[in-house]
């Protein structure tokens, strides 16, 4: 939690509550459906909720916004930014319905109303959103190809609406056929941390 009030300190009670309640909760339900490797849910905070957080460092998504998390796993990006974002709309999908499950759980635990999870495959999803959220599901050819279609035409936000997706390693290879309009943020221009080099904020308006 100490991660989460050093960069986030404008964060109310309730939303330092609903923080504080991850762990235990992503805790319990890792020993019934592994949603996040047994070895790193020690470090809940840094490497995923964080993590997911870096997104609210590029972007301050206005009232009524709505967000896609497309592969949200267990959760993430979306329940974070849910959190840090109590005035936008989220939806949250995945192929695996035992991970949906963690994550409805997750959400109505922490009371967060502002949250759908829905078991379904992205390429079966056709609502408009402003934006799509990602953590590394797909190579962003293919994640751009699939999502054109969810993008909204109606703007509310400082960004053009469009994707954010994070991810890790050596992207030369997948930025190629996009590099003219993407925009590419490293992690450590937000968080002093040694885990977040090399990782990186992906923002291709759509």
């Amino acid at each position: 939690m100490e991660e989460i009030i050093k960069y986030f300190p404008q964060i109310d009670k309730n939303q330092q509550q609903q923080f504080a309640a991850l762990y235990e909760l992503y805790k319990d339900w890792n020993t019934k459906i592994n949603v996040i490797s047994r070895k790193d849910i020690d470090m809940l905070y840094l490497h995923h909720v964080l993590h997911s957080l870096s997104i609210a460092k590029a972007i301050n998504f206005r009232p009524d916004t709505k967000i896609l998390d497309l592969g949200t796993g267990g959760g993430f990006p979306g329940i974070p930014l849910a959190i840090m974002f109590p005035h936008a709309q989220f939806e949250l999908i995945d192929g695996t319905g035992k991970k949906i499950l963690v994550v409805q759980e997750v959400a109505k635990a922490i009371g967060l109303k502002n949250c759908n999870a829905e078991h379904i495959r992205g390429e079966n999803e056709h609502s408009k959103y402003d934006f799509i959220v990602s953590r590394a599901v797909m190579p962003l050819p293919d994640l751009v190809k699939l999502i054109k279609k969810n993008i909204s035409t109606q703007q509310h936000n400082s960004l053009p609406n469009g994707l954010l997706c994070l991810k890790g390693g050596n992207l030369s290879a997948e930025l190629q056929p996009l590099k003219k309009i993407v925009e590419v943020t490293e992690l450590t221009t937000y968080f002093e941390e040694e885990w977040f080099k090399n990782k990186y904020l992906i923002y291709l308006p759509l």
